[in-house]
């Protein structure tokens, strides 16, 4: 029998959370805090690909205060492109991001690219933002993207800045996206 009873809820665990204005913000990761994470993550992903038989060369890299996960294919033919899909590199990122949680007990903001995934979503979203602009010159007062993740918003946002506008995200949970409007 479950320890929940009818009238307790139970939140979701939410990836993406960021402190609250009222809540003590967490300390950034230290490096060797950061090659653990990523140690731990590649472990997690190298047995993945074990188990769904796919080949791949995984690199750590510790940045900005996240560690970084690339999975490339060492000669170019193998079929990792089977989860490079956008929503499959984000379904794979939690999967990871929890693994590691569970093993540090620290909050993870791991970041994973499989198969050059990232570089070829950046190239859509900096397309998103070109339309985006486009609307706004044409007349709009503002233009609001599509719903995404966290990592998908900052993105959009040093995009978004390049081009010489302003931005802000906007909604909770899954229906936070960014809106886009002039300097």
């Amino acid at each position: 029998m479950s320890d929940v009873s009818e009238t307790d809820t139970v939140e979701p665990l939410d990836i993406d959370a960021t402190p609250t204005s009222d809540s003590p913000a967490p300390a950034a990761p230290t490096s060797s805090q950061l090659e653990e994470e990523g140690d731990i993550a590649a472990d997690y992903i190298e047995e993945l690909l074990d188990i769904t038989d796919l080949d791949g060369d995984i690199d750590i890299d510790a940045r900005g205060g996240r560690s970084y996960l690339s999975v490339n294919s060492a000669d170019g033919s193998s079929n990792l492109r089977l989860l490079a899909k956008p929503e499959t590199v984000n379904a794979l990122q939690e999967l990871t991001r929890i693994a590691v949680q569970t093993k540090t007990g620290a909050f993870s903001r791991l970041i994973l690219d499989v198969g050059g995934s990232r570089e070829a979503r950046a190239a859509e979203l900096g397309v998103l933002v070109d339309k985006a602009i486009e609307r706004i010159e044409a007349g709009s007062d503002s233009a609001a993207l599509p719903a995404m993740s966290s990592y998908e918003r900052k993105l959009v946002h040093d995009i978004v800045s390049e081009r010489g506008f302003v931005s802000e995200s906007e909604g909770e949970g899954r229906d936070r996206h960014t809106v886009v409007t002039r300097a």
